[in-house]
């Protein structure tokens, strides 16, 4: 894909980026920041670090980051420059404060670490003001069109499935069906190949319709075939309800199996991040420093086939990223 870039005039050359972390923490966001930080000391650049979103853009809560600033956050989960989702930058009034704190301050451009509400709000600093800036991909959700993972995807699929893995032996010992929500209100990425990893029964997710008929079919053939325990894999915008729903349905066609729910809820997006997530995010940093001073904006830098790929704002976030079909055809056949 072509990549629009711009010019600036001499003396507007950028000299300063502001970089924030905005909508749910993931973990590689500080991996993320420091590759961010580094790259731009390397290339004489100042790098201001932005507090709690939005929110702090609005706030003037501003600091100045050195490599010291950076160090040692590698490893660690969430987000050393905290995170929010600001109700108020949804107001122009509120943005224009944003864009007159950035100018005091002398930042010429953004980069803005999250998801759907990042990018979105990204785009209004874009059309409104002409700031340059580029989004990078921080969501565990994994449903960003451009790129093949976002931060905390790889993180919390390993999370999600060291705590089935540990269901797993109490299932078992106990003969019980376990029906596990893991997130996903409009995406299934998480449940859908946690699932195959862990060997769950079935996967539920909003991207195909789940019928009752088939589910209580499945539990069935596995009961039949001397299966004592079992794991459904729920994600939370399943048509089906949440976990606790998708029990009652069970219960009142199928109660063969003693059942119980467990929410896995904010334990995904927690912990040290994995390998694969930190070099992602270094990656990812790294690339967004060097496009703006190559003049790129108003993209979301991503990896797809482990190249560099610059897709526009609003086409990451209004283009649904499909789960793939052959994943979804395995998960079905490998649970009979």
């Amino acid at each position: 894909m072509e990549v629009v870039t711009f010019s600036y005039p001499m003396k507007e050359r950028i000299n300063n980026i502001g970089v924030l972390t905005s909508g749910g923490d993931s973990p590689g966001m500080n991996a993320c920041i420091r590759a961010v930080v580094r790259l731009g000391l390397d290339n004489g650049l100042t790098v201001t670090g932005i507090y709690r979103g939005f929110d702090g853009l609005i706030d003037g809560d501003y600091s100045v980051m050195g490599t010291h600033d950076v160090s040692n956050i590698i490893q660690r989960g969430g987000t050393i420059l905290k995170s929010a989702r600001s109700k108020r930058f949804f107001k122009k009034e509120y943005r224009e404060i944003a864009y007159k704190n950035m100018n005091e301050r002398g930042i010429d451009a953004l980069i803005t670490i999250g998801g759907d509400g990042t990018f979105m709000g990204a785009q209004c600093m874009l059309e409104e003001f002409q700031v340059p800036i580029l989004g990078l991909p921080g969501t565990i959700d994994n449903d960003l069109y451009g790129t093949d993972n976002t931060i905390g995807y790889d993180t919390a699929l390993n999370n999600v499935v060291d705590a089935v893995d540990k269901i797993r032996d109490t299932a078992d010992s106990h003969e019980r069906l376990f029906i596990i929500e893991v997130m996903g209100k409009d995406a299934g990425f998480i449940a859908a190949r946690s699932g195959i990893a862990v060997g769950a029964e079935a996967i539920l997710i909003p991207e195909t319709t789940t019928y009752l008929d088939d589910l209580i079919n499945t539990l069935k053939t596995g009961w039949r075939n001397n299966k004592t325990s079992s794991i459904i894999i729920v994600a939370e915008g399943d048509d089906l309800g949440g976990a606790f729903e998708v029990e009652k349905k069970i219960q009142e066609h199928f109660n063969k199996y003693e059942t119980r729910v467990s929410i896995l809820g904010y334990v995904q997006r927690g912990g040290s991040p994995s390998a694969y997530d930190r070099l992602l995010a270094s990656r990812l940093g790294a690339e967004a420093v060097q496009g703006l001073i190559d003049g790129k904006t108003g993209y979301m830098v991503g990896i797809k086939d482990n190249e560099t790929n610059y897709t526009p704002l609003l086409k990451a976030v209004k283009h649904n990223k499909a789960i793939r079909s052959d994943l979804i055809e395995l998960a079905s056949r490998l649970s009979k």
